[in-house]
């Protein structure tokens, strides 16, 4: 990559206009369930929009929130190669930091999955396996999440793609950002798991 031009910035504005989608937000809203932001955590993701009891619509947050990270690669390679890390990163970041909610989004998981997925199914199946066997030994998402983003930039490095274990490693340190909570309660031991409803303080 040759210095950024305007091919750069297209696929960065690109990027970030669909990670800031607030999917979730958007289908709980069309559900006649009100603002997801009030509900739980008052997190935009997956995770949160299952507490309203519709699974369904948690799974297509899901689906969603990883899909726009993988629609904005799969746009920018139809123009270069180059252009992809650029397109996902900005699409990581603007689920995160949406313009339209303030610059508070969600914590990046399932859009990081979706990104990686689609610059290098190799690395994102890894990091989506890593997560499936985190989560079945110890039953807790957030440190499936924390995890699986962590394992990313050395499973990146291991097939030799560097570009995306830059940027493998920027969405991680984001991600283990915006989970500082999780962190918390996952070394106090108070940490729900994966099944349990949480009797105190919201989760993720």
């Amino acid at each position: 990559m040759e210095g950024l031009g305007l091919p750069h910035l297209a696929a960065a504005l690109l990027g970030y206009l669909l990670g800031a989608i607030p999917f979730g937000l958007v289908l709980t809203k069309m559900a006649g369930l009100g603002d997801i932001r009030a509900i739980g955590s008052g997190n935009i993701g997956a995770t949160n929009v299952l507490r309203t009891g519709r699974k369904d619509l948690a799974l297509a947050t899901l689906l969603l929130d990883g899909g726009k990270g993988a629609v904005a690669v799969l746009i920018a390679r139809a123009f270069s190669e180059d252009l992809t890390v650029i397109a996902g990163g900005a699409a990581i970041l603007g689920h995160l930091f949406p313009v339209w909610l303030k610059f508070k989004g969600g914590k990046g998981v399932a859009t990081t999955l979706g990104t990686l997925i689609a610059v290098s199914w190799m690395v994102g199946i890894g990091a989506c396996l890593t997560w499936l066997i985190v989560a079945l030994v110890f039953r807790y998402s957030s440190l499936s999440a924390l995890i699986a983003v962590a394992a990313a930039p050395f499973i990146a490095l291991w097939v030799g793609n560097v570009p995306l274990a830059w940027l493998a490693g920027f969405a991680a340190l984001l991600v283990w950002v915006r989970h500082h909570e999780n962190i918390r309660r996952l070394l106090k031991g108070t940490e729900p798991k994966i099944g349990k409803k949480k009797e105190s303080a919201p989760a993720n």
